[in-house]
């Protein structure tokens, strides 16, 4: 069970005695909902995922401090990780005259440890890319417009079930895609998208649902035509909201289907 869910059952102040007589009592009760145990495989995916949003922390730290000293010696660098990777060297070289000797050795320094992150990010990339042109289900979610290797790896170790949710809407409400509700005097209001489940997964799907809507403009098929109207009516960020929670519904089809992307929704 999650913690929240028991912690309404914790008399009085906290301790191991009264924890265990909140979870003895919230396991009573008949509309509580239960998390469902990962295997090795799904722990070992969902570590490497770990692994990687680890390092692109640290590289965001990494690119952030070199921007923020190098601006101190009036060395001014493009934004950007890319641009950042591709400059930062041959500026070094171009303007050390406003460097004095040690403030060299630690940009360099710098450097030396922005290049190692980025090698071992690269392998967990490679890692996470093949595993998932040799496992199954994320070929099946491959197939699904928006959802690449990282996001398709990331769904198969976080949803251990599928049949665990009884449709694709509560799939979709357990990574955070619906709208909060909110209701007093016999009036409710919807709000914007909860947020709540795993941050990072639903980072992923927003994600590719963006790349979806800018390539959806190059193509006349329902779906894109879909997005191009409520692109129109709503705006690009809640469009962006939408079509990952349709993602997430067709992602629920497919692993309790076990069919591809067309067939699960009917398309094609």
């Amino acid at each position: 069970m999650a913690p929240q869910c028991v912690k309404p059952y914790v008399k009085s102040n906290k301790n191991d005695r009264r924890d265990a007589e909140a979870i003895a009592e919230a396991v009573t009760r008949p509309t509580m909902r239960f998390v469902p145990a990962k295997d090795v495989d799904q722990q070992d995916i969902q570590a490497l995922h770990r692994v990687r949003e680890r390092l692109i922390s640290e590289r965001t730290a990494l690119v952030n401090a070199v921007h923020g000293l190098l601006h101190e010696y009036g060395m001014v660098m493009p934004k950007g990780v890319s641009k950042l990777r591709q400059a930062v060297v041959g500026k070094l070289e171009s303007e050390k005259d406003k460097l004095t000797p040690l403030s060299q050795e630690m940009f360099w320094k710098l450097v030396e440890e922005f290049a190692a992150v980025e090698e071992q990010l690269a392998y967990d990339q490679k890692k996470l890319e093949a595993l998932a042109t040799t496992h199954p289900a994320c070929q099946r979610l491959m197939t699904i417009p928006g959802i690449g290797p990282f996001s398709a790896t990331a769904l198969v170790a976080a949803v251990s079930d599928a049949s665990a949710f009884k449709n694709g809407r509560q799939c979709a409400a357990w990574l955070g895609l619906v709208p909060r509700h909110h209701a007093t005097g016999g009036k409710e209001r919807l709000l914007g998208i909860s947020k709540r489940g795993d941050s990072s997964l639903r980072k992923l799907l927003v994600h590719g649902a963006r790349t979806t809507i800018r390539w959806g403009g190059r193509t006349t098929d329902r779906r894109s035509q879909w997005m191009r109207q409520l692109v129109e009516r709503r705006g690009t960020n809640r469009t962006a909201v939408a079509v990952a929670n349709k993602n997430a519904r067709i992602v629920w089809a497919l692993l309790t289907s076990h069919q591809d992307s067309q067939l699960a929704t009917g398309e094609g």
